[in-house]
């Protein structure tokens, strides 16, 4: 399997290299790789001593973000060496001014290993979630680096419980800790024979807790609101926005209704606001005047964490796609949340609809069904605003968790 597998990582790189003209994703990846070791030995000092930590993208990053911040807290002298697999985290966050170097993460190849782990020599490895590249881990095992899994989530469907899956459980079996977000992973591991894990939960939760306390007042939705209710529909996408539109050109009197789009250019923020039979303004645009609008779109990135404060009800999207985004960010500040139908692979979305803090809807009269509820009976709101915010601070706390064993 070995052979297979080490076959398959060149035939991938190879495959990268010649779709790259034609893939903007791609082509950041191979760029990223190109000469990475002499780029990185420019950048590593011998005298330091580092923390090597690998996310595959942007999700991944923000649930090794606490930890990352509490070891910079708690060990000011080490430095933090950040990897990303994906353009799509590494874009992003390459300028994350808590890592003292950041870029991709060589292919997975013998080679690349051992000169890797070689000029790196970290002291402490930690892979977030879902990361497990064999040669990589085969290497820190040969070298007696501490190799740790945090937020770890584990399926009875996945390699590792499979007939076929030694390959794959040997590579488990060398991490030092693996540190898992529910009891359902601690006990698939456990059929495995694995005694060196624990459930410490989902780092997320502390992140969003983090947000909460830094989060900035935002005049204009505070002026937009004024003393009505407001809905605020963030990471948006068309299916979700074609039906919330429905509802608001039916009722807009009900609240008043915020979208912060997943996708800001103009052609999809000219696409939104020809689904509003109601005034409506963007967020760039607006002044006292406009304060009449019934629906206000944010044409910008970067305040929708904040937003959520102002918000009586939130809507998140991508749950008619792929899946949605993140639901704890308005949960934490206890309201209700509802999302689309694409949510079962979401820990936290099936527990906090199984706990009443949350609805999902798949067509308009769901979603007219859920709102009339949450706006028309005082007492079903307010205990559903309190599953949310309860649940977000109960699963809270898994930072200090992991920092503990691994300090």
């Amino acid at each position: 399997m070995n052979i297979i597998y080490n076959i398959g990582i060149v035939l991938f790189t190879g495959l990268a290299r010649l779709i790259s003209p034609f893939n903007e994703k791609v082509r950041l990846w191979v760029s990223g790789q190109k000469n990475w070791f002499e780029v990185l030995s420019k950048k590593i000092r011998p005298d330091e001593e580092y923390i090597w930590i690998h996310c595959a993208s942007l999700g991944e990053f923000e649930q090794g973000r606490p930890v990352i911040e509490a070891l910079k807290k708690e060990k000011q002298h080490i430095k933090i060496i950040l990897t990303f697999f994906s353009p799509s985290g590494y874009e992003v966050r390459k300028n994350y001014r808590m890592a003292d170097i950041i870029c991709y993460l060589p292919p997975d190849t013998i080679r690349n290993a051992e000169k890797f782990i070689k000029l790196v020599n970290p002291s402490v490895v930690i892979f977030v979630k879902y990361e497990f590249w064999n040669n990589y881990i085969t290497r820190l095992s040969t070298n007696n680096i501490p190799l740790y899994l945090i937020s770890g989530i584990f399926r009875k469907e996945q390699h590792f419980f499979k007939w076929y899956g030694s390959f794959f459980r040997r590579m488990l079996k060398r991490f030092t800790w693996i540190f898992v977000q529910d009891q359902n992973s601690y006990e698939l591991l456990g059929t495995l024979g694995m005694e060196n894990v624990s459930v410490t939960g989902d780092t997320r939760f502390d992140r969003v807790n983090e947000i909460s306390k830094a989060a900035k007042d935002i005049p204009v939705l505070e002026m937009f609101r004024g003393n009505e209710k407001l809905f605020l529909a963030g990471s948006s996408w068309k299916q979700d926005e074609e039906i919330i539109s429905a509802y608001i050109n039916k009722y807009p009197d009900r609240m008043k209704w915020v979208f912060a789009p997943h996708e800001i250019d103009p052609e999809n923020i000219e696409r939104l606001e020809r689904l509003f039979t109601v005034k409506c303004v963007r967020f760039s645009c607006f002044s006292e005047d406009s304060s009449d609008a019934r629906v206000l779109i944010i044409d910008n990135i970067g305040i929708l964490s904040s937003a959520y404060r102002y918000a009586y009800i939130a809507e998140v999207g991508g749950g008619f796609g792929k899946g949605i985004h993140n639901i704890l960010e308005p949960a934490c500040w206890g309201i209700p949340v509802i999302f689309g139908p694409n949510y079962n692979n979401f820990r936290e979305a099936v527990e906090l609809i199984e706990l009443g803090g949350a609805g999902s809807f798949k067509k308009y009269e769901d979603f007219d069904r859920i709102l009339d509820k949450w706006l028309t009976d005082e007492l079903i709101y307010e205990k559903t605003a309190s599953a949310a915010g309860k649940y977000v601070n109960k699963n809270s706390g898994a930072t200090k968790k992991i920092m503990q064993r691994i300090i």
